[in-house]
């Protein structure tokens, strides 16, 4: 899928793999998801789902942590993630929040099946082995899926991880990580462009 990556999010990891730190970092980077996706969503449908992407997303950075310990770089890591919250937009019938056309579920997972199995992760399952709080149940839209529209999906970008820099140029894989990242450059750190975050 495609990415946008700079200082922010080697700033996030940064934290996220830090004591104490990670907590406050997981709970920010959490709000400013379930804002953002959330903006995404059916408007009537918003307040309802936004329970069941709160306890979601909290599940998919210690996801994201184990991805970086099994020596994903950070662009894929963060991938595993976003493909993850696509698997249960797809299962809701969310289809207007998805990242990538219905179509292209199979062809992301099986990028990752290696990482997947190893946590009990599939279609249907999508946060396996790191379901470890209560996801609160959200109603479904599954008339959505017999005739999806995702105006937020870029498609043609499924095998691999393409990664947008700040001047629109869309490479593979995703940067060097830089030297001396400032912690204070995390999200929830200072203020900072949310679309670029998440």
């Amino acid at each position: 899928m495609k990415l946008r990556q700079n200082i922010r999010h080697f700033a996030a990891k940064k934290a996220l793999t830090m004591p104490v730190i990670g907590d406050i970092a997981t709970e920010k980077l959490v709000d400013l998801h379930v804002r953002i996706f959330g903006e995404r969503a059916d408007p009537d449908h918003r307040a309802e789902r936004e329970p069941h992407m709160e306890a979601f997303f909290d599940c998919t950075f210690d996801t994201y942590v184990a991805a970086l310990e099994s020596g994903f770089p950070e662009a894929e890591a963060r991938e595993i993630t976003h493909i993850q919250s696509n698997f249960d937009f797809y299962n809701h019938g969310w289809t207007e929040m998805m990242e990538f056309p219905v179509e292209e579920l199979e062809t992301h997972y099986e990028r990752y099946e290696a990482f997947f199995s190893r946590y009990n992760i599939d279609i249907a399952n999508p946060l396996g082995d790191f379901e470890t709080i209560d996801i609160p149940d959200a109603p479904a839209t599954m008339e959505k899926l017999d005739d999806p529209e995702h105006p937020h999906a870029e498609g043609g970008f499924a095998d691999d991880a393409y990664v947008e820099d700040a001047a629109g140029n869309v490479n593979v894989g995703g940067k060097e990580e830089p030297e001396n990242v400032d912690l204070n450059a995390a999200p929830g750190m200072q203020d900072l462009d949310e679309e670029e975050a998440a």
